[in-house]
């Protein structure tokens, strides 16, 4: 499996490659497409058997990486795969800090093959335990006994959103140091684990809200690897959103997700950055890259294309 590390670190580096000549061009829908396109020549070229399991929608709804497509040479391991070809797409239109270019990939059946609607999550680094019905308590409960067992302020962090001023307002009265980012919000669960270089420490100790359920899949890749736990629920609008659901093969609406099941062990996931922030920006044909590997530390590296 981790012979493949290397083909979907090239398919990330060239998707981010492909988005350079739009960032900043307040054109996030051909930026999208650049990194999609990229990322799926790259893998036509890799010796596997790759299914799509989180991409850029239904098969009548996006030409290329959609849910199901067939990818890779048709020969080697089976593997399910998870991208987000332009994780940020506002982000880089804008050229604003954080947009990435993010695959995931495990074993055949080892991603949860999430729908693209919200889910609610909590993340908690390493040390730090969540309980199974977490997600149930009220949210100053739950942040109350997390900062009791770390040093200093509770870090938390969580979408900058209208709908999560409640939890913004529990982390304020349990004395959190409190993070609101503006997208991103798989760099922002990883960074309950991930460590920042200056400090050796990770940045948050926990992320909460809702956002992507795909975007939950892919941070649960990686977050295995970095010590972190994290839980999840579906949160749907409508029952058209309940029936997509049940049309990839879940119907236990009401499940609370834990880190394993989202992704199992075995998953990789690879980022690469293309604007700075967490890692350095596009430059030319050099691409900052961090993959997050089973029983691997983060490795974090530039390749020039």
């Amino acid at each position: 499996m981790s012979a493949l590390t290397t083909a979907f670190e090239q398919a990330c580096a060239r998707a981010a490659v492909a988005c350079q000549p739009w960032i900043g061009q307040r054109n996030k829908g051909a930026a999208d497409a650049a990194a999609v396109a990229a990322m799926r020549a790259a893998f036509a070229t890799v010796p596997m058997i790759g299914r799509i399991v989180i991409g850029e929608g239904e098969r009548d709804e996006a030409p290329m990486l959609f849910i199901g497509e067939q990818v890779g040479e048709g020969r080697g391991e089976a593997v399910d795969i998870a991208v987000d070809p332009l994780e940020g797409t506002t982000l880089c239109a804008e050229n604003r800090p954080g947009a990435l270019c993010v695959a995931a990939f495990a074993p055949r059946g080892e991603l949860l093959h999430a729908p693209d609607v919200y889910m609610q999550k909590l993340v908690a680094g390493p040390g730090l335990r969540l309980l199974p019905d977490d997600l149930d308590r009220p949210a100053e409960d739950v942040l109350a006994r997390l900062a009791a067992e770390v040093e200093g302020p509770l870090r938390v962090v969580m979408l900058d959103r209208p709908r999560h001023r409640p939890m913004m307002e529990a982390a304020r009265a349990v004395g959190a140091a409190l993070s609101l980012i503006a997208d991103g919000d798989v760099m922002g669960a990883l960074q309950t684990a991930l460590t920042d270089s200056a400090t050796g420490l990770p940045p948050y100790h926990v992320y909460m809200g809702s956002g992507g359920a795909p975007e939950g899949v892919l941070a649960a890749s990686g977050l295995k690897a970095l010590g972190g736990s994290m839980l999840g629920r579906l949160l749907f609008r409508d029952e058209a959103e309940r029936a997509r659901a049940r049309n990839l093969g879940l119907h236990d609406l009401e499940r609370v997700y834990t880190l394993s099941d989202l992704a199992s062990p075995a998953a990789h996931l690879v980022l690469a950055g293309v604007t700075a922030d967490v890692l350095d920006g596009v430059q030319g044909g050099r691409v900052h890259v961090l993959t997050l590997s089973p029983d691997q530390p983060p490795r974090r590296q530039f390749l020039t294309l």
